[in-house]
Order: C-alpha cells, then sequence, then structure tokens
C-alpha cells in the first residue's frame, strides 16, 4: 500500500522495536500494565497466539486462553505503551494463520504440537560449558 511519506513517518515513531518474532500457534506471555484506582500493575496473559492482523502501527493480536475451564480470548495491540513486554513460551507448528478451530476444541485435543528443532541448531545456539577448574593435587 503506497503511502505519503509524511504519513509512514508518524506512522513508524509509533512502531514498537523490540517486538519478538512470533506467529499463530505459538504460546506467549503478555506482561500489560493494569491501571487500578491510581496504582499500576503489570499482569500477565499467557495463552496461545490464535491470530494476527498487519497493518503498520495498528497492527493487532490475539491471544486464547483457558481459564478455570472457560475460554478467555483478548486481542492486544502490537505497538501499545501499555504492553510491557512480549515472551515467547513455545513454538508452535500450525498449517493456518487464522487457529479459530481452537475454539471448539477441549482439552488435550486443544494442544497445538511443538515446532521440532534439530539438535545441531540446538547445540550451535546453546553457549558452550565452561571448562571446571583443575582439581589441585597434594
Amino acid at each position: 500500500m503506497s503511502q505519503h511519506p509524511l504519513l509512514k513517518a508518524i506512522d513508524d515513531s509509533y512502531t514498537r522495536t523490540d517486538v519478538p518474532d512470533f506467529r499463530s500457534g505459538d504460546s506467549v506471555r503478555v506482561h500489560t500494565l493494569i491501571k487500578e484506582g491510581d496504582k499500576e500493575r503489570v499482569q500477565v496473559f499467557e495463552g496461545v497466539v490464535i491470530g494476527q492482523h498487519r497493518g503498520g502501527s495498528r497492527a493487532s493480536f490475539t491471544v486464547r486462553k483457558i481459564s478455570y475451564g472457560v475460554g478467555v480470548e483478548r486481542v492486544f495491540p502490537l505497538h501499545t505503551s501499555r504492553i510491557e513486554k512480549i515472551e515467547v513460551v513455545q513454538r508452535g507448528h500450525v498449517r493456518r494463520a487464522r487457529l479459530n478451530y481452537l475454539r471448539q476444541l477441549q482439552g488435550k485435543a486443544a494442544r497445538i504440537k511443538g515446532e521440532k528443532r534439530d539438535e545441531a541448531a540446538e547445540a550451535a545456539e546453546a553457549p558452550a560449558p565452561a571448562a571446571a577448574p583443575p582439581a589441585p593435587t597434594a
């Protein structure tokens, strides 16, 4: 979509740069600022990303979790200042962008398979263990 350079500059000034790479099917933990009276606190909402809506500074994503047997969905604006941080807990392997079918599933049927990773890639990412100091000889 073509956009006027001035509008694009304003749009870019509101976008966050600390957003992790996540997609539908991933389990995320969203730390949001909640205002209660005159105090502010951080509340964590952990669930599965069931959809994303792209669109520059208007981008949002939907997270679904089960709380006390009831499905709860929440739509978060991606670039809002009310989100303190987003953590990716687990990568999920799904074959579609919108996971609306999860609303009808319960229990083990609603689980999402984790993304398969090869051990070579994990070994390359993990830091090498430090060598133990030599034992003193007597």
